[in-house]
């Protein structure tokens, strides 16, 4: 059975990582939440997906002067004083609030909604025996240099999370290579994708599951990838017609903005 990863939450119906599209995401049935992991001027780990807080926060309104600047210069009560949800009522950047897809009572608790920090969102997934899968972003300077994958195994280590219920990923595959070796336990995902050079790069098949562009991957390489003996998930599948093609090729996992529209799909199949 092909697994309904939430990208970034059910972003579609909720501002993007934070605890609304979280619940949300919960809400819809979908397997796995996936998140994207940040790092705060004072090393404090926040869900985020941009190197910076411009399109995602009013930082433009409250630090008109710093809003271009990485999210590793702010610290992290700066951090928690946006607001990271009046942005997705005013943009609707999936057209479901036009839709009436979203009601007007979750709107008004978009309005001030915060950036969640990692323990925040573990705190959740714990709660809920829910898997999520971390997204170790690159970490932008000043603060290039921060140990990344440490510092997120420290987290769940503190939250207690069992291993069963965490998947880590990343572009940078040394981060996942780290992790692997200090936590065997942990599943571990590669992240891949278009390259300047050429098309994605599976890089030998190292590792026993990829997270693929699913606009640079066609079945033939799926079919490669499994003779390897390699799971592939496949980011981001928002269209109907598009995520059964996948499931029918025997991918392991979909990454969408719409886990609603993927949980239906995948409950007809059953």
């Amino acid at each position: 059975m092909t697994l309904n990863i939430a990208h970034r939450g059910a972003r579609s119906l909720a501002p993007e990582n934070t605890l609304a599209a979280i619940r949300k995401a919960w809400a819809t049935g979908a397997d796995i939440l996936e998140i994207d992991v940040g790092v705060s001027l004072d090393g404090r780990l926040i869900v985020l997906h941009d190197e910076t807080l411009q399109r995602t926060t009013d930082a433009g309104r409250q630090f008109p002067h710093r809003a271009r600047n990485p999210c590793t210069t702010f610290t992290l009560a700066e951090i928690r004083s946006l607001d990271a949800g009046s942005w997705f009522i005013d943009s609707d950047p999936f057209g479901q609030i036009a839709a009436g897809q979203v009601s007007l009572q979750e709107l008004q608790l978009f309005k001030g909604a915060v950036v969640p920090t990692l323990e925040e969102v573990l705190k959740f997934v714990k709660d809920t025996s829910w898997r999520v899968n971390i997204e170790i972003k690159q970490v932008p300077p000043p603060l290039q240099g921060f140990p990344a994958a440490a510092a997120v195994l420290q987290c769940i280590e503190r939250q207690t999370v069992p291993a069963k219920q965490i998947i880590i990923s990343s572009f940078v595959h040394d981060s996942i290579r780290t992790v692997h070796k200090q936590r065997p336990d942990i599943e571990i995902n590669a992240l891949i994708g278009p390259s300047i050079i050429g098309p994605q790069d599976w890089g030998g098949y190292e590792f026993p599951i990829y997270n693929a562009c699913a606009l640079c991957t066609d079945e033939e390489q799926i079919r490669a990838a499994h003779r390897h003996g390699c799971q592939v998930n496949l980011y981001t599948v928002n269209s109907p017609a598009q995520m059964q093609r996948f499931i029918r090729a025997g991918v392991r996992g979909i990454f969408t903005d719409f886990p609603q529209i993927l949980s239906r799909i995948l409950a007809q199949q059953n």
